[in-house]
């Protein structure tokens, strides 16, 4: 991950409404999504845009800005079923970030 990627992820995390989603969506099932079964079946993990907007009590057009910033930082992905778009973490994106940023911060302190 280069810096500019870092950097991206960092000004994604640095709102706290942004980081409670990355949290919220490490249990998803815990945000009582009434997702229809097969949707859960084809996009594991994935929870609606309006799940997430009632939880964190904004507007719909903000949490949409928020995700589409975290998406944009390689933070989630997203599927699209009809007219809902549902999202869930990129684990695989998330555990590279943690890796480098952790291995940038050893480097620096040498």
């Amino acid at each position: 991950m280069n810096n500019e990627n870092m950097l991206a992820v960092l000004k994604a995390l640095s709102n706290e409404t942004r980081l409670n989603i990355l949290c919220w969506l490490q249990e998803p099932e815990l945000l009582n999504d009434d997702s229809p079964n097969v949707i859960r079946e084809q996009f594991p993990g994935g929870v609606c845009v309006g799940t997430i907007q009632e939880k964190s009590g904004l507007a719909q057009s903000v949490i949409s800005s928020y995700l589409s910033s975290m998406q944009k930082a390689g933070l989630l992905e997203s599927r699209r079923f009809g007219q809902w778009t549902y999202y869930r973490r990129n684990e695989e994106a998330i555990a590279d970030f943690l890796e480098n940023f952790a291995a940038g911060l050893q480097a620096k302190k040498k």
